[in-house]
């Protein structure tokens, strides 16, 4: 449940979650996948939002993905998967030891 919890509320949970969890790897490597993935869809949207009209295109794409992708990493994370969301599984992977 921990796992899921630190995707709910994006990198914020994920944050909270290296905070507080110190020897669950399972747990900090979804926090860390959770913080480097929404961290990085933030990141994104904020520079989408400077280009005229493609960016408002793209920004609502940006959406769907995230959607997409915040409810398929809490299912896997609920189920008890090490699910690897792209570039961001990696380096969760590496950052918590698992």
């Amino acid at each position: 449940v921990a796992a899921l919890l630190s995707y709910v509320l994006g990198f914020i949970t994920g944050i909270i979650f290296l905070l507080i969890e110190k020897d669950n790897k399972f747990v900090r490597f979804h926090a860390w996948q959770s913080t480097i993935t929404f961290g990085s869809f933030a990141v994104l949207g904020i520079v989408l939002g400077f280009i005229p009209v493609l960016g408002v295109i793209a920004l609502m794409a940006l959406w769907a993905v995230e959607m997409i992708a915040w409810v398929v990493l809490m299912v896997k994370a609920y189920q008890g998967e090490k699910f690897k969301f792209p570039i961001a599984g990696d380096v969760a992977e590496q950052k918590s030891g698992l």
